[in-house]
């Protein structure tokens, strides 16, 4: 008999598998669910809003390099913007004057 799984739960397990670094089928095996399901509802959630952490590979900004009081910033260099679009019209501003 299959387990029925709930929206929430299927999103909690792509999740899982997206941090665990396991291929979808080492990972389906391990929590004994069908890859076929696993695909069907990533691809699912994906399309309703499956957070863009848990899509992509995490990247890093070191935003100390490009702060005013760095010693080997000159005066005409000008001040930065960055945007981080959140999802669901939500956006983190970050700027430098």
């Amino acid at each position: 008999m299959t387990k029925r799984r709930t929206p929430s739960q299927w999103q909690s397990l792509v999740e899982q598998q997206a941090q665990s670094g396991q291929s979808v089928p080492k990972f389906c095996s391990e929590q004994s669910i069908s890859s076929a399901s696993f695909y069907k509802w990533r691809q699912r959630l994906g399309a309703s809003g499956l957070s863009a952490a848990s899509q992509s590979t995490p990247s890093f900004i070191d935003l100390s390099t490009l702060s005013s009081d760095h010693a080997q910033q000159s005066e005409t260099d000008k001040p930065w913007h960055i945007v981080l679009s959140l999802g669901n019209g939500v956006e983190l501003r970050l700027s430098q004057h």
